[in-house]
């Protein structure tokens, strides 16, 4: 009796850790086309007015025509006279909108290139933000170096890594870990420290 009852407890944990996540992307897959539906309606509107197609295929439609035209924007811009135009249209829009700059800066933060977003070229640290000799070290990603030889470094936190605290720190209570990928330390912060010690373990072995 106590078998069967292992076997199906068993099981239906066993169940629920392989259909759990599936549901839940699912879940996440569905609230995100929501979002990006809701925000394109007025074009998918314009799309279906006259044709009479499904909702759906308007909004697919719509989708693969900002992608289109975010590659003919973005394909533009990286010639000599996309810059100079998109640099006087960032003058002219940061007047007349004051917050557009700051919007622009956290977006370059997350999906720009390598020289202007810690989250993708920045280093993995561990800092004592409590002082040395304290034992305790956080995990860290340092977003600035100074002259003086002192780092700036973000500490996110878990499971959310877009929110978190920054620290100014001298060199002495920050260990740089240039072995440990951001998106391998990323994963740690999410599931809220689960798989730091192999992480860091891994840093350790590192010649």
């Amino acid at each position: 009796m106590d078998r069967v009852k292992s076997f199906i407890k068993t099981s239906f944990v066993g169940g629920i850790l392989v259909l759990l996540p599936i549901v839940i992307l699912m879940f996440l897959f569905n609230w995100a086309f929501q979002v990006v539906t809701n925000l394109i309606q007025p074009l998918t509107h314009l799309i279906i007015k006259n044709n009479g197609m499904p909702e759906i295929l308007g909004d697919l439609i719509a989708i693969a025509i900002i992608l289109i035209v975010c590659f003919v924007v973005g394909s533009i811009v990286s010639t000599g006279f996309g810059v100079l135009m998109h640099s006087h249209f960032d003058k002219y829009l940061a007047r007349i909108a004051p917050g557009y700059r700051i919007i622009k800066e956290i977006v370059g933060q997350f999906f720009g290139d390598k020289s202007t977003s810690p989250f993708a070229n920045g280093e993995v640290a561990r800092a004592s933000i409590f002082g040395e000799g304290c034992g305790t070290t956080v995990t860290a990603i340092v977003t600035s170096r100074h002259a003086d030889g002192s780092y700036t470094v973000f500490v996110p936190t878990g499971p959310n890594p877009t929110s978190g605290n920054m620290f100014h720190l001298p060199p002495e209570l920050v260990e740089i870990c240039p072995d440990i990928k951001v998106e391998d330390m990323m994963r740690t912060i999410i599931a809220c420290g689960a798989g730091s010690g192999d992480l860091f373990a891994r840093h350790q072995k590192a010649p």
